[in-house]
């Protein structure tokens, strides 16, 4: 009887550690050095640096409170654009302090561009909270104001948001984009031109 078990045991505990080994080390390092290998920029989190200091990710929002700068998507993620928590609000729209905070959002955004309807991406958080990117209607939006605050002619930040579209992959797959880091990073490059 003793016997029987353990020869039902040995296959189930060689295949539980062969898998272990497979699955748990050996596919995870082989895809860590592929990626490292055909992607290192996008593995290692797509950073940005400039003069040799890290100022964010192409993948991951984070918020830009001065006027000057494009506004991005809300984030309920931690504090906002926290990395480390991740995650939506989870309030549904009967959620009172959902419709308070959108509400105030609107209110802030239409006192900044008096007349014209807020796109919904600029008071709506996405499901992460991290999303980099806002709607070419939202980055629009904001160049009237943009353009005023820095003291450029509004034609040129228009074409500086036409230029940072990115269109769907393969034409079909998702909406077009502005990532908003590019865009102010780029919208800097154009001021300090402007200024000299």
């Amino acid at each position: 009887m003793g016997k029987d078990i353990l020869t039902s045991l040995r296959p189930a505990i060689v295949l539980t550690i062969l898998f272990a080994v497979l699955l748990g080390i050996a596919y995870p390092l082989a895809m860590t050095g592929i990626g490292q290998v055909l992607f290192p920029h996008q593995a290692n989190g797509s950073l940005i640096e400039e003069q040799g200091k890290l100022i964010g990710s192409s993948r991951i929002g984070q918020g830009f409170a001065d006027p000057r700068y494009f506004s991005p998507r809300p984030s309920a993620a931690g504090n906002g654009y926290d990395g480390l928590a991740s995650s939506g609000s989870n309030f549904g729209p009967t959620s009172q302090a959902l419709v308070d905070r959108t509400k105030a959002d609107v209110a802030k955004f239409q006192q900044m561009s008096p007349g014209l309807p807020v796109p919904s991406d600029l008071v709506t958080a996405s499901a992460s909270g991290l999303d980099p990117d806002i709607s070419p209607e939202a980055a629009f939006y904001q160049v009237a104001r943009i353009a005023a605050v820095r003291g450029l002619p509004a034609p040129r930040v228009r074409a500086l948001v036409q230029d940072m579209i990115r269109t769907p992959f393969l034409g079909f797959m998702g909406d077009p984009s502005v990532n908003i880091l590019d865009l102010n990073r780029r919208l800097d490059r154009i001021s300090a031109n402007t200024a000299q």
